[in-house]
């Protein structure tokens, strides 16, 4: 066969595709969509024939031979795509000979051969068995995140009367933002017969979270037990099920449970809707793809309120963020008020909140990476998570746990950079026996309630009575029952 190219060819194009079988010819007509700049260039003069009917710019010849690259006209980006390794192989050798600056994308026939093909010059190798696999699971989860979506909003466009929407104990921005998207998807679900109100229990203690409802004009509730049990439907947020940090109990009927923390006990099978995700990063990025599924708008306020939500569990995309977070992220931002935005992340200091900091810091104990601080009686209980934040960028420390007490509670939050270490299931194991414990890999909290002490006055000789014990637990699961804990 010789070698052919086509009359007047052009001095530079975009793409070169060597190799059409069916992975090539799949390349080319997604390029399509991009670009009309592709040259392809394939061994068998029938399928050159067939892909210059079609309007095409297609050479015939072998990929592998230095004279027909000479020949053929400057490509930027190269897909090597024949069946055969052998083939592959020569011809990115034959490319890197001839255009060093040319990114190429070649096709591997085996997991073997791929590192062979990278190792010879290819920038990115392509082993269809994994791109197809990956395909599959990205549709299929789009697939079923529509249906799920779908399924909230059709449970919600047959409901009449009014549904409570309930966060967790003291919320953050996460749980805040997501009982918003949930009222603005039964609003559109339902607008004449369904009425939402948002109930909290505790206290919005964080200046930022404070602002944000303050700023967003967020209508948010106590919680009172005679409103609730006179709501014809309950739905939880940000917390996986009754009792597990909300005040409800454990035996009360929910109708709906979105949540992205995977532990507790669970949803009883008889819940309408449940849709936990301990995978990702934020409830707030769940209602945002429900946003997106639905098709409904998200306006100003909510937008800037869901962002903040997603950037505040991930501690602005540093810790437990997944690729999903990102998305729906980057779908919020254009849509967010920015100047909104900057006030509710840069509050004013409160003099409660620098004491406990100053607190936290001078009766810090660290032993082999630990550190763990009693920072007493605090009248906000928002003030630990941020002391814990503080404490874990100290030199040495790889996991910060904080603990005060407050009139009802004692508190404790938790922080970790070791990743041999689940923060979260640690304090679940160590006090979900006796109260609200959990969270994910870096950051956790616990709560015990002081049912039998509320009356007590001193509550700093009580912290230092009840939590020796529960301080010698925490050791022993984290490994340092040996290790001098008494350092500790």
């Amino acid at each position: 066969m010789v070698d052919a190219v086509p009359k007047d060819p052009p001095e530079r194009v975009k793409y070169a595709v060597l190799g059409c079988g069916s992975t090539g010819y799949n390349v080319v007509q997604e390029l399509v969509g991009e670009s009309r700049s592709i040259l392809v260039v394939d061994r068998e003069e029938s399928r050159v024939s067939e892909l210059r009917d079609q309007n095409f710019n297609a050479v015939a010849g072998d990929i592998t031979s230095e004279s027909l690259l000479a020949t053929l006209p400057v490509f930027e980006i190269a897909f090597v795509l024949t069946s055969d390794h052998a083939t592959n192989l020569a011809a990115i050798k034959a490319i890197r000979k001839r255009l060093s600056g040319v990114h190429i994308a070649a096709r591997a026939a085996d997991p073997i051969s791929a590192g062979v093909l990278g190792s010879s010059g290819a920038d990115y190798v392509l082993y269809p068995p994994n791109v197809v696999a990956r395909a599959a699971i990205h549709q299929i989860n789009k697939l079923h995140a529509n249906r799920i979506s779908r399924r909230l909003h059709t449970l919600l466009s047959g409901w009449e009367g009014t549904l409570a929407i309930i966060t967790h104990k003291n919320p953050d921005p996460d749980a805040i933002s997501s009982a918003m998207a949930l009222a603005t998807i039964a609003a559109s679900a339902n607008p004449k017969k369904l009425t939402c109100r948002i109930f909290y229990d505790g206290v919005i203690g964080h200046q930022e979270n404070r602002t944000m409802v303050n700023l967003l004009e967020i209508r948010m509730e106590k919680m009172d037990p005679a409103i609730i049990q006179d709501c014809t439907y309950l739905a939880l947020v940000d917390s996986p099920g009754p009792g597990q940090n909300n005040t409800l109990s454990p035996r009360t009927r929910v109708h709906i449970i979105i949540d992205h923390h995977g532990n507790g006990s669970g949803p009883d099978p008889g819940t309408a809707f449940v849709d936990i995700r301990p995978g990702l990063g934020a409830t707030a990025s769940i209602l945002t793809q429900y946003m997106q599924e639905l098709d409904i708008p998200v306006d100003r306020p909510l937008a800037t309120g869901l962002l903040y939500g997603i950037r505040s569990d991930t501690r602005d995309f540093r810790r437990n963020v997944t690729p999903q977070d990102l998305n729906n992220a980057a779908f919020l931002l254009p849509l967010t008020d920015s100047e909104l935005l900057e006030q509710i992340t840069s509050p004013s200091l409160s003099q409660e909140t620098l004491d406990v900091f100053g607190i936290a810091i001078r009766s810090r104990r660290i032993h082999s990476g630990y550190l763990i601080s009693n920072v007493g009686y605090v009248r906000n209980r928002d003030s630990l998570p941020q002391a814990a934040d503080l404490l874990i960028t100290l030199e040495g420390v790889n996991t910060a746990l904080v603990y005060g007490i407050t009139d009802d509670a004692i508190v404790l939050s938790a922080r970790n950079r070791d990743v041999r270490l689940h923060i979260g299931n640690v304090l679940y194991e160590a006090f979900g026996d006796i109260g609200d414990a959990g969270g994910h890999p870096n950051m956790a909290a616990a709560t015990i309630p002081l049912s039998y002490f509320r009356r007590v006055k001193n509550k700093d000789e009580l912290l230092s009575l009840i939590m020796e014990p529960l301080l010698n637990k925490f050791t022993s699961i984290v490994g340092l029952e040996n290790e001098g804990k008494d350092e500790l």
